[in-house]
């Protein structure tokens, strides 16, 4: 008997310890289950941290569910583009974000073609809906509106704050960057005045000028990109050492999310831009209606503020810290880009969807970009800044803004563009 309960103590002892081995395992198990979901739950949240808040323009983000929900129950439509604008403005600065996670995993030379491509999405997606739907003047008035924005407002502001934030200190920059973007920039003024010109000098009706001024345009639009292309060669490959100084600080960054990761979010962030810009450029009118304004002075005034919002911000930071190269690289670079890339490609693309848009801008829009190249190359000719020169590129932007805020061109001349001028006239018909 005594042996009995010895052997069934042993059992139940035996019984006892598996129950304990098996709980111990399913507890190991579960920890590790859950081990795994704290992980995933913690690249989430970093992830969000860095791609949603990790900028100061975070606190715009709502207004783009705002935008949303603005279209789907019908709110007035200068609401929807209101809050459209507003919501643009942290996007676009997190796609430029998302494009420079990417580059640490891509390499210097497909990053900085990355960069160069992604640099202006907001802009090159409104211009291309805006062509889709016509709006060929919204199209000029916002490309045009960017460069001035870029070398005016942004450069200004940037040469304002530095000069009073380094009183005591002489700031100096590469000269040989802001050359090669002067140059550029004039390259492309010459692309415009030509159309231009070519508007008043030519005799003939009117169909056969205007057939003469769209083919000019489109064939100094393959010019202007294939200047383009020399340029991204120029600074990625053959005298790289120039942007070098750009870079320093970046070298010793790494990438803050995955390269996947990064991905994911600059596909999101786009596909948002494109559904805000759609609200943008098909609310535009009813808000110039609205508010009393213009839809010049909203294109070139409003719209590049809001879109190169990131850009000045980043460039007065570097030019408070006396890093004058990198902040006339953002302002010179992304002017070039908007000049020399976007606007050749809006035209080549009209050409491609049967829009015709030319590099005509109009006097009063051409006259104010030539002035503002000029002022430009003449303000950083010298290698050396201080705040006067900031001063004065940013009262020529209040100028011209206040210029814009004052000339009303017709409605229906802004809403169908150059197409008005495209027209044939039955005497053109007849011969």
């Amino acid at each position: 008997m005594e042996d009995d309960i010895e052997k069934e103590g042993e059992g139940s002892g035996k019984n006892k310890n598996m129950k304990m081995m098996m709980k111990s395992e399913i507890i190991e198990g579960d920890n590790g289950n859950f081990g795994i979901r704290g992980q995933w739950l913690r690249k989430i949240m970093g992830n969000l941290q860095e791609v949603i808040f990790g900028t100061k323009l975070a606190v715009l983000f709502p207004a783009v569910p705002l935008a949303v929900a603005a279209d789907t129950y019908h709110f007035g439509r200068a609401w929807i583009f209101a809050l459209s604008l507003l919501g643009l403005a942290p996007l676009a600065e997190r796609v430029s974000f998302l494009t420079e996670q990417i580059a640490y995993y891509t390499g210097p030379t497909v990053g900085g073609l990355l960069n160069a491509t992604c640099g202006n999405a907001t802009e090159m997606i409104i211009a291309l809906l805006a062509l889709r739907k016509n709006k060929i003047n919204v199209v000029k008035f916002s490309l045009l509106g960017s460069i001035l924005s870029n070398l005016l407002l942004v450069l200004g502001s940037s040469l304002l704050c530095g000069g009073l934030a380094n009183l005591k200190k002489e700031q100096r920059y590469d000269r040989k960057q802001a050359d090669v973007n002067s140059l550029l920039l004039l390259l492309g003024l010459l692309c415009h005045l030509l159309p231009l010109i070519f508007k008043y000098a030519l005799t003939g009706d009117h169909y056969s000028v205007a057939t003469s001024t769209l083919q000019l345009s489109r064939a100094s639009s393959i010019v202007m990109l294939l200047a383009y292309v020399a340029y991204i060669f120029f600074q990625l490959k053959t005298h790289r050492q120039l942007y070098d100084s750009q870079e320093e600080d970046d070298e010793e960054e790494k990438a803050a999310i995955g390269f996947w990761v990064a991905f994911t979010w600059l596909v999101g962030m786009t596909l948002l831009i494109s559904l805000l810009s759609e609200y943008v450029v098909g609310t535009i009118e009813a808000a110039s209606e609205s508010w009393g304004i213009s839809v010049s002075f909203i294109s070139i005034i409003l719209l590049p503020i809001v879109g190169n919002a990131a850009e000045h911000a980043g460039s007065i930071i570097f030019a408070f810290k006396n890093k004058l190269d990198i902040s006339l690289g953002v302002a010179m670079g992304s002017a070039t880009q908007i000049s020399m890339f976007v606007v050749p490609l809006s035209v080549i693309v009209a050409w491609i969807m049967g829009v015709k848009m030319d590099l005509d801008f109009n006097l009063l829009e051409t006259g104010c970009l030539a002035l503002t190249i000029l002022v430009t190359a003449f303000t950083l000719q010298d290698g050396t800044s201080h705040y006067m020169k900031g001063v004065v590129l940013f009262l020529c932007y209040i100028v011209i803004a206040a210029c814009f805020f004052v000339h009303k061109a017709p409605l229906s001349n802004q809403i169908l563009g150059e197409n008005v001028r495209f027209q044939p006239t039955k005497d053109a018909m007849a011969t």
